[in-house]
């Protein structure tokens, strides 16, 4: 089983930047795909990214392309999100997400068996 901990999460102002980061442990051999949702006030679960297996490629929503951007640490078991040029309609909860069975980038939620308990942002205008 495998264990995700979101941080970094916080209050900036429109135009900020701020890294998420995602500690995963347990059984992180069987962490394949990883990516990244969100949920704001009154709003569904949204995909943000996500990166494959060898860490090698990404995939964004079109809403966050150009300003967020995705990578790893294997050697730290960490995922991060680099949120750039933050807009107030970035204001949610980022859960990042595992899959067990999914090697490349996927958008689908359902794709993804582990997920952490979320960390805050908010942007404000």
């Amino acid at each position: 089983q495998v264990q995700l901990v979101e941080s970094g999460g916080g209050v900036v102002q429109a135009g900020d930047s701020l890294i998420l980061s995602c500690k995963a442990s347990g059984r992180t051999s069987n962490l394949y795909a990883k990516g990244w949702f969100r949920q704001g006030p009154g709003r569904d679960r949204e995909y943000v990214g996500s990166i494959n297996w060898s860490g090698e490629s990404t995939y964004y929503a079109d809403s966050v392309k150009g300003r967020f951007t995705i990578s790893v640490d294997g050697a730290k078991n960490t995922v991060y999100l680099q949120m750039n040029n933050l807009k107030p309609e970035d204001t949610a909860r980022y859960y990042c997400a595992g899959s067990s069975t999914t090697v490349t980038t996927t958008p689908h939620a359902r794709e993804y068996d582990y997920w952490g308990q979320g960390t805050q942002v908010t942007v404000s205008s």
